[in-house]
């Protein structure tokens, strides 16, 4: 019997190593899939546009929402899901806490204008009443705000949280995610 020098090991090594890892990116790839999923994460392909399983009140909204979700690099059924739970796709709504439009945004005029945080207004820096009234700028204002939340935050629970009213806790962060779940 003759033995077979080490170079001659080499290659069939290297295929058979290359196999293994083939066969393991499969696995690996499956598990990062199903554990990284972020509604914040730019959408696969098929996932960018608005389900058509949300109602007709925001399905009008369709390309505004489709457009800031790209802008902003969000999912569009998470911009359709606060619209939902925020103004049901009224755009002319106004809470009885002065946020307003289609996201509901505390504008820097108004009953928020009477809002202080420590010694300053809190709004100071928003868009007025007149601006976030038309839908077009109120969705890209309040989309660009949950982003921004968002990589702040860390966690779409958590800019959730810091979009919605004061008082309720988490329960809006569920709720929103509750309904983008249901949705899609």
């Amino acid at each position: 019997m003759h033995a077979k020098s080490p170079g001659g090991l080499i290659f069939p090594a290297i295929v058979f190593i290359g196999l293994i890892l083939f066969s393991l990116s499969g696995f690996i790839g499956t598990i990062f899939s199903q554990n990284d999923f972020h509604p914040s994460a730019p959408p696969a392909e098929h996932t960018r546009k608005l389900s058509d399983l949300f109602p007709a009140s925001i399905q009008q909204w369709k390309m505004i929402i489709e457009k800031y979700a790209e802008r902003y690099q969000l999912d569009p059924n998470l911009i359709a899901a606060v619209m939902l739970q925020e103004s049901g796709g009224d755009p002319q709504i106004i809470s009885s806490s002065g946020a307003v439009g289609l996201m509901q945004v505390m504008p820097r005029d108004g009953i928020a204008a009477s809002f202080y945080c420590g010694a300053i207004a809190c709004f100071t820096n928003r868009p007025t009443i007149k601006d976030l009234s038309e839908p077009e700028f109120n969705v890209d204002f309040g989309s660009r705000m949950l982003s921004n939340l968002i990589k702040k935050e860390g966690s779409v629970r958590q800019a959730l949280f810091h979009y919605g009213p004061f008082d309720t806790g988490y329960g809006y962060a569920d709720t929103v995610l509750s309904l983008y779940e249901h949705y899609q």
